[in-house]
């Protein structure tokens, strides 16, 4: 998948909100991806663009191309899409307690993916359900699929999302902070399920998470989201060896560090900027102690820095 140029906009009672303002992202076939970047960024939205779920009114997608096989997402019809997401892109929400279905049983809801993606009876499909929650390593699975969401813990509910979005065997999985709200313990296992399936069924992954160790550890490369642009993309080595651009630095910096005595966290000083009324040029001079005076008045364009490797800085231009 390749997106690019990509700008969606809220048009609210307060202003213009610009969430994304030119993005440009590539996923090749069978990688994990990570979107990073603090909360406000504009992460969530990127996924909600792709599949597009942005509601009209408040939200649009104004401009840019969304590649997947060859054919422009943006440029399809709603029927269209409608045989794409779930089936050959799928998406695993932030939080499980509101995006399952809480009158529906669990096999109710992975059922009605699987059957209205492929031409199968009702016996085949709850045959397919079981296996998913199987695969999924659900204990008791045929006791589950007769349960509601509310009789299962967080855990259990995230490996039910984790069934559905991969109930079809997409090519692309979204994985919109699979493991919020859950403990470190559960966290770990979630992830682990994730990426076996993964490796397992060869799906590439856009895995978007504020949780940089988690990024170093099962992602190919990363693209750092800043205000609703991407500042800095590439091989995960390079980018934690060598961040170029400030705010990467100042992200790794906030990672705290077991073999060293720390008093006081680090911190990015500042905060995201309102996306209301975005500062002219670069949306992290304010916040950057690089700042120049072209940076308050010129957005700096895409410079390549090594390969595969580039950042959107004009300290590198």
């Amino acid at each position: 998948m390749v997106i690019k140029e990509l700008k969606t906009y809220f048009y609210t009672y307060e202003g213009l909100v610009e969430a994304l303002d030119g993005i440009n992202i590539t996923l090749k076939k069978g990688e994990v991806v990570g979107l990073v970047g603090e909360t406000g960024c504009g992460k969530s939205v990127t996924a909600l663009s792709v599949l597009r779920l942005i509601s009209w009114p408040p939200g649009k997608i104004v401009n840019g191309q969304i590649y997947f096989k060859g054919q422009d997402l943006l440029k399809l019809s709603e029927n269209d899409m409608q045989k794409i997401r779930g089936n050959e892109i799928a998406m695993i929400f932030q939080e499980p307690t509101t995006s399952l279905n809480p009158v529906y049983t669990v096999g109710h809801q992975i059922e009605e993916t699987i059957k209205l993606h492929n031409k199968i009876d009702n016996k085949e499909a709850c045959k397919r359900t079981i296996e998913m929650l199987e695969m999924v390593n659900m204990p008791d699975p045929k006791k589950i699929f007769n349960q509601y969401p509310y009789e299962l813990s967080g855990g259990m509910q995230q490996r039910v999302m984790i069934a559905i979005a991969l109930s079809c065997n997409p090519d692309l999985l979204i994985a919109d902070e699979p493991t919020t709200a859950l403990d470190v313990t559960i966290q770990a296992q979630i992830l682990e399920l994730m990426f076996k399936l993964q490796e397992r069924l060869g799906t590439t992954i856009l895995l978007i998470t504020h949780d940089l160790g988690v990024v170093a550890e099962v992602c190919d490369r990363v693209a750092v989201m800043h205000a609703g642009v991407i500042v800095e993309q590439g091989e995960i080595h390079s980018i934690f060896q060598e961040p170029k651009h400030p705010y990467t630095q100042g992200l790794l910096k906030t990672i705290p560090k077991v073999d060293k005595d720390q008093d006081v966290l680090q911190e990015i000083k500042g905060e995201v900027p309102k996306l209301i009324n975005p500062p002219n040029g670069c949306r992290f001079y304010p916040r950057c102690s690089y700042a120049m005076d072209i940076c308050r008045k010129k957005r700096p364009g895409e410079y390549i820095v090594g390969n595969s490797h580039s950042v959107a800085c004009f300290l590198y231009k």
